[in-house]
């Protein structure tokens, strides 16, 4: 609780304090579409793990469709695209970036290793 409240401050104080960010430039653009793709990869893959087994079911089953045609970890997956979105978007700065890439160092090794799993 205490990373995200000190991370929340963190991106929240640089976007309104420190950056000056314009709506027109390349990385703005870019990296709001870069985003938009994994925020709608994380959703979707969600949504295939939510509705995996039905009411009463138990047991493990291995999710299909979407981006896990690609990926065994796709909610991992659209999640890291969603942050490296968000440092592009925040052209490249120290905060934005270091999320992704703790978003990634964080969540890339559980996606290897349900990916062993599987």
């Amino acid at each position: 609780m205490s990373f995200c409240s000190a991370n929340g401050y963190i991106q929240c104080r640089s976007l309104t304090r420190h950056l000056a960010l314009s709506a027109i430039s390349w990385s703005m653009g870019a990296g709001l579409t870069l985003w938009s793709l994994g925020l709608y990869i994380n959703t979707e893959a969600d949504r295939i793990l939510r509705n995996l087994r039905k009411p009463g079911e138990t047991g493990y089953k291995i999710p299909q469709g979407g981006m896990f045609k690609f990926v065994s970890g796709a909610n991992f997956f659209g999640e890291i695209v969603e942050w490296t979105g968000y440092a592009l978007t925040m052209g490249g700065a120290l905060p934005g970036v270091t999320f992704a890439l703790c978003t990634a160092f964080n969540i890339g090794p559980r996606a290897i290793a349900h990916h062993r799993w599987y």
